[in-house]
């Protein structure tokens, strides 16, 4: 089956932590592009209503790849509950999801099977 694109939103308290993340999986080839701006986000949390800006971060990467983009944004964000939202795209343009596919290519390496174990 080939993959599909998808996007995973997620928010940062601040664009030097967005900029830092986005370098560090688009390097692993855990995504192909990241894009993020600045918003404010209205939310309760612990039983008060919070007012904060926050950048609204978007990593575009493969169905493929999704999951293990997601365990590394979880491991990197300084948040107890980071919001990961997985999206997927429909209706893609094929030298997009081409693009997309190719600089989405982490792989995790196969272990070998060693018979003298």
């Amino acid at each position: 089956m080939a993959s599909t694109g998808v996007m995973i939103l997620s928010t940062f308290p601040s664009e030097e932590l967005a900029t830092r993340v986005a370098h560090l999986v688009v390097s692993a080839k855990l995504c192909a592009c990241v894009n993020f701006t600045k918003i404010r986000s209205i939310y309760s949390w612990h039983g008060k209503v919070e007012d904060q800006h926050e950048f609204i971060v978007l990593f575009k990467t493969t169905s493929k790849s999704a999951k293990k983009l997601k365990a590394e944004i979880v491991r990197l964000h300084p948040y107890e509950v980071p919001e990961i939202v997985e999206l997927k795209m429909n209706n893609v343009s094929k030298p997009y999801l081409s693009w997309l596919a190719a600089e989405s290519m982490y792989r995790v390496a196969k272990k070998r099977h060693n018979a003298a174990k």
